[in-house]
């Protein structure tokens, strides 16, 4: 596939760009074109061309994979996002990417693309780990931040407007992780620059949502049986797609409303119910599930009982959390959609996937909701127990003893600790970088240790204690009404600007 062979597909199933690339201007440089901004991002830029707004291309840049750059330029950057729904599928080829660059090989050309006054704004999905500035300076002023703090100098040597930087990453507070990020380093280069930063740019919150599991060859293979498309990379998606971004822009704003974008005042209630709901039931799903012996999403949540314990997580120990009154995002009616897109068997993802780097998603999104619901009085059997399997799961065998290979930074650490406490949660529970003030809660410290000693042994006891957990459990704090909000703080965001989430 490539600009000319694009009107050669005999699919009618298959929709191509309605517009003329030619006349697509580039506006946006992106930073991490993985599977997830081609089928979310790109997306939304695409309908906008489709609707004549042309001035809004993407400049990709990639940070380390030449295979992305070698099919993309044999694809002149087209690619073909498939949308599964059950057994149904649509495909689009998305041509609003003009230009792909790969950092390590032309870091110059990139250079040039973020200094050009037509850049209005620059959007990253470099994952949580691209936000860690390295210790060692030389390396830092190397990082993206270290290039966007380059072109901003540039551009206000030059009196040209600054760009707006939008991470589009999954961080409880990316907007002020993005901002530290630049002005940590601005603040070692030029004190008049920092100060023109600090006035002119703007860095936007942003919450962005779509499933989208890691492309396999059999997708490809498939996609192009399907739609008679040789993508060498499509992407496969889910029919639901959300991105509410933070009005703040510093230099013309792209008009992503009209294509289903939601632009508000406060990003924050939005981001803790989809992180606290969908990226919650993520890890608790992901552990309980490869644990009870299933190994995709959709698969696990077949399992009556694995579906009903995920069910009553969300309605009656996470979302009684959240604030109520969001625009467009209750969530209770979020549970039953996050449900509907989990058993979804067009996209069912890996569980091996979701269960990767515990140590720093588990505070993140799942023990967030069990400290909250301690504080409050709530129960939270069902919290408590999705933290035993994940305690359980850190040992590296499952319930029939073949080896799990768990992949997280802090594997080495915490299997140690796992495998010295067995039964115990103590020496887990001494990380306390990781588990936080868990060790106080003394009923959720019971669900813990019972599960632990009781619902692990084997398949059979797991479904058991699945259904009932434990007793639900009321802490000896009493909470006459359940708070209608919580703050929207992250609770470790003040010390965990320069670490992965």
């Amino acid at each position: 596939m490539n600009n000319r062979t694009l009107g050669a597909s005999p699919s009618s199933q298959l929709e191509t760009p309605g517009y003329d690339r030619r006349r697509i201007e580039p506006a946006i440089v992106h930073f991490g074109v993985g599977g997830f901004h081609r089928a979310h991002q790109e997306v939304y830029y695409d309908q906008l061309a489709e609707l004549g707004f042309t001035r809004w291309g993407v400049v990709g840049v990639g940070m380390r994979r030449p295979e992305m750059r070698q099919v993309l330029d044999a694809q002149d950057n087209l690619f073909t996002v498939v949308q599964r729904d059950g057994d149904d599928s649509t495909a689009k080829v998305i041509g609003s990417m003009v230009e792909y660059l790969l950092l390590t090989e032309d870091r110059a050309g990139v250079e040039a693309r973020l200094a050009d006054p037509r850049t209005r704004l620059v959007t990253l999905t470099i994952t949580a780990d691209g936000y860690a500035l390295p210790a060692d300076p030389g390396r830092a002023r190397d990082s993206v931040f270290g290039l966007i703090v380059d072109a901003l100098d540039r551009r206000r040597r030059a009196r040209h407007a600054p760009f707006t930087v939008l991470s589009c990453d999954n961080l409880p507070d990316s907007a002020a992780v993005t901002r530290e990020a630049v002005m940590t380093l601005v603040g070692q280069k030029d004190p008049a620059l920092a100060r023109w930063i600090a006035e002119r740019v703007s860095f936007p919150d942003s919450m962005v949502d779509r499933i989208t599991p890691v492309t396999s060859p059999g997708d490809r293979d498939g996609v192009e049986e399907d739609f008679r498309v040789g993508d060498r990379w499509p992407v496969i998606t889910e029919p639901f797609t959300q991105w509410v971004i933070q009005d703040d822009f510093c230099n013309d704003r792209p008009p992503l409303d009209r294509v289903g974008a939601l632009f508000v005042d406060d990003v924050a209630p939005y981001k803790l119910i989809k992180s606290r709901i969908l990226n919650g039931t993520h890890c608790a799903l992901g552990y309980v599930g490869y644990l009870a012996g299933h190994r995709r999403t959709d698969q696990a949540l077949a399992d009556p009982a694995v579906a009903d314990f995920v069910r009553r997580l969300m309605r009656e120990e996470i979302a009684p959390l959240l604030p109520a009154g969001v625009p467009g995002m209750d969530p209770y009616a979020y549970c039953d959609t996050v449900l509907e897109r989990l058993r979804n068997p067009g996209i069912g993802d890996q569980l091996a996937r979701l269960c990767r780097r515990g140590s720093t998603k588990m505070p993140d999104y799942l023990l967030p909701s069990l400290h909250a619901a301690h504080a409050q009085g709530r129960p939270r059997a069902r919290l408590a127990f999705a933290v035993a399997a994940w305690m359980r799961y850190l040992r590296g065998t499952d319930l029939d003893g073949a080896p799990i290979d768990v992949q997280d930074a802090r594997a080495g650490e915490l299997r140690a600790a796992a495998l010295q406490g067995g039964d115990d949660p103590a020496p887990l529970l001494a990380v306390t970088d990781v588990f936080g003030g868990l060790v106080g809660d003394t009923d959720g410290l019971a669900v813990i240790r019972a599960a632990l000693a009781t619902a692990f042994t084997d398949g059979k006891s797991l479904r058991t204690a699945l259904s009932s957990p434990a007793r639900p459990v009321r802490s000896a704090v009493r909470s006459a009404t359940p708070r209608p909000q919580e703050s929207h703080e992250h609770p470790r965001s003040r010390r965990r600007h320069d670490t992965a989430a």
